[in-house]
């Protein structure tokens, strides 16, 4: 067998959780090509949200050595009760009756099979288990690759792809359970994270910042001027870029509205859901990040982390569709987070970084300035 990591040195590494469950990629959404329904017209193939993007990245880890050296975090079920954190009684049981016959659809966009209640209750509690593990000291910081993802869940329905909201549900269980007072959310999805947005808009102790491609889904949020309501206000971010947006743009963002606003806030614990779908191989994104970029972003927010709240950091995995990028631009995050780089190189990773207009552009810079006089209205440590 050959070993892909020779002569290489772990003992500096941080303690980075990681947590999977072979579940996870039995969630069934159907034989749609793309995101359409298969019918006389279109003909039945792959669905855009397939499991083999995730198990590809699982697999790359492996090769590369460093998954044997992240401790791995066993998911538990999240409990009914978890889940009326953030969804109502009547929408989680609708979702298991459906899931105890033959599927349906959750609301706009998510379908599922028999039996994906019951895996979308291992997801939830994947991040949930994870985020308490963190908290707790047993790890330093983590990854959790579930399915299905989560941040565009709303209270009554599921929205593009997305059942139950992952990382919502987890960061109220840290803030009820477990006693966390300030939690920042960064989402770095090409799509709005609007659940997430949702279930914390009147939260002023939770900041919710949201990266994403203007316009793309959901079309009726993540505007610049969505800043929270009541007490909230200001606790909310989202940075639209224009499509097209690329290494620089991503980056001159994190520098200056990200890690501002982090600092401004003083975190007692980051999640990050991270979709790779900005990438620039991605099918339902139009950006050009590359894994360097999400090497480069992890980092910022790592290094955020580790001054104000102890490292204590959750990267919980939303979308990103491309087969051949999503598993370098993970491993680029998690060699971030476990502070070891592997010999794996992203094959074609120095023509993706020359791609002409991967520096900032103009119009991009002039979102970004808009979205900089935003970080005053974040609310100041209590």
């Amino acid at each position: 067998m050959v070993n892909l990591v020779l002569n290489y040195d772990f003992s500096s590494m941080r303690k980075t959780g990681f947590t999977f469950h072979e579940l996870y990629l039995w969630h069934d959404i159907g034989n749609a090509p793309g995101n359409f329904l298969a019918g006389l017209q279109v003909q039945p193939g792959d669905h855009f949200e397939h499991p083999e993007t995730k198990r590809r990245f699982r697999n790359l880890l492996e090769v590369s050595g460093l998954l044997e050296k992240l401790v791995q975090i066993r998911p538990e079920a999240a409990t009914v009760e978890q889940l009326q954190l953030v969804h109502s009684k009547d929408y989680i049981e609708k979702i298991r009756k459906m899931s105890d016959l033959s599927g349906g659809d959750a609301g706009e966009g998510a379908p599922f099979g028999k039996g994906s209640f019951e895996i979308a209750l291992l997801a939830t509690g994947g991040v949930i288990r994870l985020s308490k593990a963190v908290w707790n000291g047993e790890v330093d910081n983590g990854y959790a690759l579930v399915r299905p993802p989560g941040h565009h869940a709303e209270r009554d329905r599921g929205r593009g792809f997305c059942i139950f909201g992952n990382i919502a549900v987890a960061a109220k269980f840290l803030r009820y359970d477990c006693g966390v007072k300030r939690i920042a959310i960064v989402d770095w999805d090409v799509h709005h994270g609007n659940g997430t947005q949702d279930a914390f808009y009147d939260d002023p102790d939770v900041l919710t910042i949201s990266i994403h491609q203007d316009g793309l889904f959901p079309r009726d949020s993540g505007y610049m001027g969505e800043r929270g309501v009541k007490s909230g206000f200001g606790s909310n971010l989202n940075i639209p870029l224009p499509p097209g947006s690329g290494n620089g743009a991503y980056l001159t963002v994190f520098e200056e509205v990200v890690r501002p606003a982090l600092e401004k806030f003083v975190p007692d614990f980051i999640f990050v859901a991270s979709g790779y779908d900005a990438s620039v191989n991605d099918p339902l994104g139009r950006m050009m990040v590359t894994s360097s970029g999400y090497r480069k972003m992890a980092s910022i927010l790592i290094d955020v982390a580790d001054t104000f709240c102890n490292g204590k950091l959750v990267v919980a995995h939303e979308g990103g569709y491309s087969l051949s990028y999503v598993p370098y631009c993970g491993l680029a995050v998690i060699e971030e987070l476990a502070n070891k780089p592997t010999e794996i190189l992203d094959p074609n990773l120095s023509k993706r970084d020359a791609i002409p207009g991967q520096d900032l552009q103009a119009h991009q810079a002039e979102i970004i300035n808009k979205a900089v006089e935003s970080i005053e209205l974040i609310p100041n440590e209590a």
